[in-house]
């Protein structure tokens, strides 16, 4: 994979994905679309169990990239193949096999916003910030992965004033997991990734998918979704090996397998 804008590293079946473009992390046509390509590569290595998205510098990300983007429509068809990487560039971290923390370590505005609510977990250091700014810069967007997460007037307001929500506010209202002193932002979520880590491949894909799945289902076809992955596991080598470890009192030892 490129790994020009958006750098990765992995160990220990952990992914570490930085987005990394100077200095604010704007998302250009370039970022996009390596973005997409990295999380697709990831999706398919059997080695990582679980990934860490986080930001280069002081920012998250600022969203999209405004200097390009008074570049789109230019030529014909261009409109709608930039709406495309927008729409996507969230659902490949959505519908990504495995879990993803947004270790968000600094502003996290727009579609840099839309990055953070389409992760699984979201943990955010102190100075981090939430807003969607679109509203002053002549755009619209990121309204639908908002309300998802957001409470309603919340979420409105951010819409419609442009309010940059401190992270201290959105953990005192329970919708991030944790909000921690800058320098312990990363330790933290590279420990809640080990413990992911150490689950069944094939669990915590099953696991992403009835997520997924259930969120907009009612409770008893949500429920009965749910019963027929638990099938599905159940006939999986990994499961088998889960109870054997449960009985002998063991960690037990999965393999990498998609």
């Amino acid at each position: 994979m490129d790994n020009n804008l958006i750098k990765t590293e992995i160990k220990d079946h952990i992914a570490i994905v930085t987005m990394d473009a100077p200095p604010v992390n704007a998302q250009s046509k370039e970022f996009v679309e390596e973005f997409i390509a990295v999380f697709d590569e990831l999706n398919e290595t059997p080695s990582v169990r679980v990934i860490v998205l986080t930001g280069a510098g002081k920012t998250f990300s600022a969203g999209a990239d405004i200097k390009s983007r008074g570049k789109v429509g230019a030529v014909p068809g261009d409109t709608y193949r930039h709406l495309r990487r927008a729409r996507e560039v969230g659902f490949c971290i959505i519908e990504s096999n495995k879990p993803v923390i947004a270790a968000v370590n600094g502003p996290a505005l727009g579609a840099g916003l839309g990055l953070a609510l389409c992760s699984d977990i979201i943990l955010a250091s102190e100075n981090a910030v939430f807003g969607l700014p679109e509203i002053d810069v002549g755009l619209m967007g990121g309204v639908r992965h908002t309300m998802r997460i957001i409470p309603h007037t919340l979420a409105r307001r951010m819409v419609l004033t442009g309010y940059r929500v401190p992270a201290a506010e959105l953990y005192r209202r329970g919708i991030i997991e944790d909000c921690l002193p800058r320098e312990e932002l990363m330790p933290s979520a590279m420990r809640m990734a080990a413990e992911i880590a150490k689950k069944s491949p094939m669990a915590l894909k099953l696991a992403k998918r009835a997520i997924n799945t259930v969120e907009t289902m009612g409770l008893k076809d949500g429920y009965r979704f749910e019963q027929n992955l638990t099938v599905e596991m159940t006939q999986h080598e990994d499961s088998k090996e889960a109870m054997r470890a449960f009985m002998e009192k063991r960690t037990p030892v999965f393999k990498d397998v998609l």
